[in-house]
């Protein structure tokens, strides 16, 4: 009776389990392959159930209900083989060579079915193993299925301990299931104990269902721990999990890699123990304690940046609770290594300075150019007036104690010379003024001075700067101020005439060199800002150079510009004076462009 109750329930325990795991939402390749071995088991059951229930009582001789029985027993190795292989490697696919494992199973099914002509299987069949003697083939048989267990059996062992840990939940039931057809075999084999051959079968069954829970139930009925390992395994950022008691339970190879650990210096170790150990120092460690605890509390993500001195290493460590049910029942701790994103950043930081040093350099070159032309004109004059100045001289000497040389005569001379005299007077003004914008342009050329300054001030400086350039281009310079004249502003003036120089050259370069054209600067008030307006009347902007304007360094000027004035000129007036550029262009008709400053702001 309780031979058959066993059998009994172990049908119904594998029928359940194969019923579960197809209505489950995991309908991968491993529940059909796990389907198909629980259902080598189930016929096997089912054929030695109905061996026990029915062969003494009709008269059918038991061998029969083998026959039936083989047909799970032969196959169910090469089920738990390619159960294990798919645990191990997520999906396989089916090579022509895998149906080579199908002819020794075959083989023993036709020698059983033809065991009355030759007794290769059985001499002797008994439902008592003790008195049941086997044939020469048995011997065959039984090497090759219980090599396919034992290599199946092998897989899902090693793959579990690598993805989960020998201590883990998955592990011990997949080691406990391996367990007992193994025992109850070699009690089998060695007639330690009387064992009938109903005995196998439903130690199978219940190893089976071991191995569902193992790899279903702890698996949430979805992928594979081990496709999940090595997903993890693959990702860049390393991590580790934490249990309550900041023991570490789970990690994956980046972060093994990142610190220079081997699996067993940390597994089952304590995180915190651990990192004194690494570079980490008191104060990190103690700050990395209080946010484990915090984020054991809330949902909270905290944060450490971390830099490693000895090789140069820069990491990124969040760290955030986990919960289940409201429950906390671990801590994830996630490494970012950000080395490659700080040499980045600080080569882009690099970069834009070398670009600033480079537009600066630019500037100084055209401050030079405008003193040599503004200075070499009023230099030369001077030069002039000093040889008038001399010849006059000349003349007022010879004619001292000339008789014919009246009163009116030196009245003349001394006229001629203040007149020179005059004269170089109005071009060292000039001179000063020159030097004045100049020196007030330079001085503050590579630091970011805020003073206060009036639009007249702003507007002489631009005029003085550019005259060279506009007469060389023979285009003129309309200057139109329709606000006081002193009305103060406060910033850095250097960047703000470098900005409406850089948009009066970009005008004077649209002509493409025809003369005699004209660009209106416009200083304007609007609503609260201060409006200033460069506006030439050259073909316009091309749709594409629109599109990308001020968003990076684009030019029309093919190999003669870069397109970095532009974007500087933007990035320096939302910097320094939170205001604006904007632009319209039309073709054929010309660009203006707009420069706001807010007055409330300056």
């Amino acid at each position: 009776m309780t031979t058959f109750i066993s059998l009994y329930v172990s049908a119904i325990i594998i029928l359940l389990i194969i019923i579960f795991i197809n209505k489950s939402k995991a309908n991968n390749q491993l529940t059909k392959i796990f389907s198909a071995t629980l259902f080598c088991t189930e016929i096997w059951v089912i054929a030695l159930l109905c061996q026990f229930t029915l062969a003494e009582k009709y008269g059918i001789p038991p061998i029969y209900f083998d026959y039936v029985a083989y047909i799970g027993i032969c196959f169910l190795p090469i089920g738990v083989l390619f159960t294990a292989l798919c645990f191990a490697k997520t999906h396989i696919t089916f090579k022509k060579r895998y149906l080579l494992l199908f002819i020794v199973p075959v083989l023993t099914l036709a020698i059983l079915w033809t065991n009355d002509l030759h007794h290769l299987m059985y001499e002797v069949y008994s439902i008592q193993l003790n008195e049941c003697v086997t044939g020469p083939y048995m011997l065959v048989h039984n090497i090759y299925s219980y090599g396919l267990l034992l290599i199946g059996m092998i897989y899902l062992l090693r793959f579990s301990f690598k993805s989960s840990g020998f201590f883990s939940k998955q592990s011990l039931l997949i080691f406990i299931g391996f367990l007992i057809p193994i025992i109850v075999n070699i009690i089998g084999t060695f007639r330690i104990a009387p064992m009938t051959i109903y005995v196998t079968p439903i130690s199978f069954a219940f190893a089976l269902l071991f191995f569902a829970f193992a790899i279903f139930k702890f698996n949430f009925l979805s992928v594979t721990p081990i496709a999940l390992q090595r997903v993890v395994n693959r990702m860049t950022d390393g991590y580790i999990v934490l249990s309550t008691d900041n023991v570490i339970t789970d990690f994956n190879l980046a972060f093994l890699k990142m610190f220079n650990f081997s699996e067993d210096e940390i597994r089952s170790k304590r995180f915190l123990d651990l990192l004194k150990s690494t570079s980490f120092t008191k104060t990190e460690i103690n700050k990395m304690r209080t946010y484990i605890n915090n984020a054991k509390l809330s949902d909270a993500i905290y944060t450490i940046d971390k830099h490693r001195k000895e090789d140069n290493k820069y990491f990124h460590i969040e760290i955030t609770g986990l919960f289940s049910e409201n429950a906390n029942i671990g801590t994830l701790v996630l490494v970012k290594d950000t080395t490659q994103h700080v040499i980045d950043l600080q080569t882009i930081e690099n970069n834009q300075n070398l670009l600033m040093e480079r537009e600066r350099l630019a500037s100084l070159g055209q401050l030079i150019g405008g003193i040599a032309h503004n200075l070499k004109t009023p230099i030369m004059s001077i030069s002039g007036a000093a040889e008038g100045l001399t010849d006059l001289i000349k003349e007022y000497n010879e004619s001292i104690g000339d008789p014919e040389v009246t009163n009116e005569d030196h009245h003349a001379i001394a006229k001629d010379m203040s007149e020179w005299v005059d004269k170089i007077r109005s071009y060292t003004e000039y001179m000063s003024d020159v030097i004045t914008a100049v020196k007030g342009q330079a001085v503050t050329l590579s630091e970011n001075d805020h003073i206060t300054f009036d639009i007249d001030e702003l507007v002489k400086r631009v005029d003085i700067l550019m005259k060279h350039e506009l007469k060389n281009a023979l285009v003129n310079l309309n200057i139109s101020i329709n606000v006081d004249k002193h009305l103060e502003l406060v910033g850095d003036i250097t960047s703000l005439v470098q900005v409406i120089n850089n948009m009066i050259s970009n005008s004077i370069q649209a002509y493409g060199g025809e003369p005699n054209n004209t660009i209106d600067l416009i200083v304007d008030k609007n609503q609260n800002n201060l409006e200033i307006s460069v506006r030439d009347y050259g073909p316009g902007l091309p749709e594409e150079v629109k599109q990308k304007l001020f968003k990076e360094m684009i030019t029309t000027k093919g190999k003669n510009g870069t397109g970095l004035g532009l974007f500087m000129s933007y990035s320096t007036i939302r910097a320094h004076f939170n205001g604006n550029i904007t632009f319209e262009s039309e073709k054929g008709k010309g660009t203006v462009f707009h420069i706001i400053l807010p007055l409330s702001k300056l």
